[in-house]
């Protein structure tokens, strides 16, 4: 408990405080009982330097030592009582329902006899800012690596709106099916520098981060509230689509403050459905003058991206497609060139449509009758059902005052833009865009590779591990689950954020600066407000290495943190080094790709779902199996070079390149069996994840099934 030695501090301060002034006066006197004489003065300038002066003068002194540490200690009170006040004005007050609750529980609680044992009511939590998180079960605030959104209730608030915690959820599964879908389309190549500029590793918007990190397994979790906001939350066992389970049956128009970020709610909503199942989807149609007014300029970019979405000239074209058997007609589907359109839309599910004013009579009288679409007005809707939305995305039906109205997904075009764009990357290229290869050398396509820089500890002659790591004490090990350990035994890291710090410099060898730190850890809310959570990080995890061995671990020079290496070693590094002597050696290439794959123990911070985590454990995996692709094509032996690629396999069991290899050798084998069993194995772990096989492994399976076993032709 740290409250004793606070109170001993107060006391402390305030003896220091008050005693130096009373004992001034009562020993000593004031400096100067009057103002000097013109007589005295003259003595002092004729001889200053006597008893009486010396003495004036150090009780001046005095005097001026205790009015500076007077006038910090009132400062500090006067800045401590502003923040004081900064929080109660904060503080929420009790709305008249809930006044009128807890005044009924008091009457009742004086109302009981005095022998009953009453239960202390749990207390509520307190509301925070958008982009805090509301921590519950009052650990450390610095324990929390995801402090990035007000998970309040069934929701998450970020940084441009509001999101149903199933709709981000859906975000969340539409990532990790982004990064499936790109380890399954990586093509290998020769083993580069540790500095991968592979297009396919940038990291995803800065929204798909914060949505990720309040959704993390290792961050604190806010109970539901006691009387939670309906929500649109894509229930599907209403009469509507999941999407739009919560909306009247014939659509709605919208009005408000927060009309135009519900609709792009909507927009983000029901394409995210379609993500994971394409066939299930229901169809969202949407005229060009609605989506520039959700998106703005961003329209067209974003219009070329989706294949769930239809662009329609007009309300009048938005319905002939709707009425169309074959989902042709006179729109304009902003849809890939692959996309396959078998049939009409399924049973059950309404497509969507979103249009910038209500429909003339004729049109809705079409819609009417064919039943087509859930109808998504942008305006009052005098035919049908109209929402008022504020902010916040609350509904309330003018014709129902008293009864509240779902809450809805709302979001700024910046956070549609985001949501919209990993919504684009979770479905498949085009075949036209998508790279055909014919043979292992085009495979690995010529381009010019960009080193990464060397730090001054770094140097691409081949590493020597094993007399580095015998000099140092303790060892960081971030490939597999992250462990700091000291002479082989592991030392405990009571927090999360402190952990995630550790891994984060491992991973930025040359440093990150205070800011890059909070935001990489807890995006979302802005840097600045989070540097005292940062700074108790940071001080846990030197107390760690100093209370262990007396070690610094982290230096802070030039407003950069940064791993000490003199005193820490990281077996990153060590992978890094033998992939740099791979990427620059001229002789004994199997040799170096072997170091390579011995240096690596598992995938980088296995476990853990930090959202700026993923494009560098994927460039790690990607080293890797670039080393076995090399090492198995370099391999005279055809069973030598098997099992080298189906221990690439192991480490990335979605790469398609890969088994198409592996294909290729049990051909070679004439073990047409094991390939069977491989592209089964393959696809049904793909369709696991949301995935199919691409064309060129089945291609290749049916070239080598029409093939003569023995001649391969």
């Amino acid at each position: 408990m740290r409250w004793p030695r606070q109170v001993a501090s107060l006391l402390f301060l305030a003896l220091l405080v008050a005693v130096p002034p009373v004992v001034l006066v009562e020993i000593i006197g004031w400096p100067l009982d009057d103002w000097p004489s013109m007589r005295q003065a003259r003595q002092w300038v004729a001889q200053p330097l006597t008893e009486q002066t010396l003495t004036a003068a150090l009780t001046l002194l005095a005097w001026l030592v205790w009015l500076f540490l007077a006038a910090t200690v009132t400062l500090r009170v006067l800045t401590r009582m502003r923040a004081g006040a900064r929080w109660l004005r904060r503080l929420p007050l009790p709305t008249p329902l809930q006044a009128t609750a807890t005044g009924m529980a008091g009457a009742a609680a004086f109302g009981v006899g005095t022998n009953a044992t009453t239960t202390a009511p749990p207390d509520h939590p307190l509301a925070v800012a958008a982009g805090t998180l509301d921590d519950h079960d009052h650990t450390d605030p610095a324990d929390s690596s995801q402090p990035v959104a007000d998970r309040a209730g069934d929701g998450i608030a970020v940084s441009g709106g509001w999101l149903p915690r199933e709709v981000a959820e859906q975000v969340s599964a539409a990532t990790a099916l982004v990064w499936l879908r790109r380890r399954r389309a990586y093509r290998l190549r020769p083993p580069a520098s540790p500095g991968r500029d592979d297009p396919d590793l940038m990291p995803l918007p800065a929204t798909v981060a914060v949505v990720q990190a309040a959704l993390a397994p290792d961050g604190t979790h806010s109970p539901p509230s006691a009387e939670p906001t309906p929500a649109f939350t894509g229930d599907a066992s209403g009469a509507l689509p999941g999407p739009v389970a919560g909306f009247p049956p014939a659509g709605v128009g919208l009005t408000g403050p927060g009309a135009l970020a519900a609709a792009r709610g909507v927009l983000v909503t029901v394409l995210l459905a379609g993500v994971r199942h394409p066939s299930d989807a229901a169809p969202l149609v949407i005229t060009h003058t609605a989506l520039t007014a959700l998106l703005g300029s961003a329209a067209e970019t974003v219009r070329q991206r989706l294949p769930g979405l239809r662009v329609a000239a007009t309300v009048e074209d938005a319905v002939a497609f709707l009425e169309s058997p074959n989902g042709g007609g006179p729109t304009h589907p902003a849809t890939q060139p692959g996309e396959r359109h078998e049939g009409n839309t399924p049973a059950g599910v309404r497509p969507v449509l979103i249009v910038e004013a209500p429909p003339a009579p004729a049109v809705a009288g079409r819609l009417a009758v064919a039943g087509a679409a859930v109808v998504v007005v942008l305006d009052a809707w005098p035919a049908g059902v109209t929402w008022q939305v504020d902010a916040a995305g609350h509904t309330l039906d003018p014709g129902k005052p008293t009864q509240a109205g779902p809450r809805l997904c709302v979001l700024d075009p910046v956070a549609t833009t985001d949501l919209l764009t990993v919504i684009g990357h979770a479905h498949p290229p085009s075949p036209d865009t998508r790279p055909h290869n014919s043979s292992e050398r085009a495979v690995t396509p010529s381009r010019p590779r960009v080193p990464r820089q060397a730090t001054s500890d770094e140097t691409t002659s081949r590493p020597r591990v094993t007399a580095t790591a015998v000099a140092r004490r303790l060892d960081l090990r971030v490939l597999g689950e992250p462990t700091l350990l000291l002479d082989g035994e592991p030392l405990t890291i009571r927090r999360s954020a402190a952990l995630q710090t550790l891994v984060l410099l491992a991973v930025h060898r040359d440093g990150a600066s205070s800011r890059q730190l909070v935001e990489a850890i807890w995006p979302g809310p802005p840097a600045h407000t989070l540097t005292g959570r940062l700074y108790t990080t940071l001080s846990d995890l030197r107390s760690i290495a100093r209370s262990a061995c007396g070690l610094s671990v982290i230096d802070h020079t030039d407003d950069r943190y940064r791993i000490n290496p003199t005193h820490l070693d990281a077996d990153l590094w060590r992978l890094r080094a033998a992939t740099q002597y791979a990427a620059t050696a001229v002789t004994d290439h199997a040799a170096a790709w072997q170091a390579v794959i011995d240096a690596y123990t598992g995938d980088l911070a296995a476990g853990h779902a930090w959202p700026w985590l993923e494009p560098t454990r994927e460039a790690t995996r990607r080293h890797v199996i670039d080393a076995y692709a090399a090492l198995a094509t370099a391999e005279s032996d055809p069973r030598c070079a098997l099992a080298l690629l189906q221990r690439g396999i192991r480490v990335d069991p979605y790469n398609e390149d890969l088994h198409r290899r592996a294909v290729k050798a049990f051909a070679a084998l004439g073990d047409h069996t094991a390939i069977t069993d491989l592209c089964d194995r393959y696809t049904r772990r793909l369709a696991a994840a949301g995935l199919e096989p691409g064309d060129d492994i089945r291609d290749a399976v049916a070239h080598l099934a029409n093939a003569d076993p023995v001649s391969g032709r």
